[in-house]
């Protein structure tokens, strides 16, 4: 028996995949659970329009992502930081920070999203990237002073 997947069942299927299984554990264990329906027009057409609202909305959330890419790209943080013998920097400037510093600015991005390569523990210009959706990311300017 053909089954679509509903939701996603661990080593099984993933959502909106189409399996054939066994005709007892499709009717027994996937419909009865909600997990899966069975493959018919009806069901299949559904379908359909499920992954066309998916498309449409992925197409929209890259647009808006593409859109805050530009103002962030715009922005200059300064950190004002405390320094020590030869200036250097006590601390390091931490994704929280610039999370916190953005979220003053308007910008709705967790600190998952900050992606820094190495600890900004030095005076000067540092460049930080941010994930803003599946492959479009964000360059900033962080300027670290005295």
């Amino acid at each position: 028996m053909q089954v679509i997947f509903v939701k996603d069942l661990r080593k099984q299927g993933k959502k909106g995949e189409i399996k054939t299984v066994a005709d007892g554990y499709a009717k027994n264990f996937l419909i009865k659970n909600g997990y899966a329906i069975p493959v018919n027009e009806r069901n299949m057409n559904n379908l359909q329009h499920e992954r066309l609202k998916e498309e449409k909305l992925d197409q929209e959330k890259k647009k808006d992502a593409t859109k805050e890419k530009k103002k962030l790209e715009a922005e200059k943080i300064e950190f004002q930081v405390k320094t020590g013998k030869d200036d250097k920097v006590f601390g390091s400037i931490s994704p929280k920070q610039i999370k916190e510093d953005l979220d003053k600015r308007g910008y709705k991005i967790d600190k998952k999203q900050i992606e820094l390569e190495n600890s900004i523990t030095s005076l000067g210009y540092h460049d930080v990237k941010i994930n803003l959706y599946s492959d479009i990311y964000a360059t900033i300017k962080i300027h670290v002073v005295k």
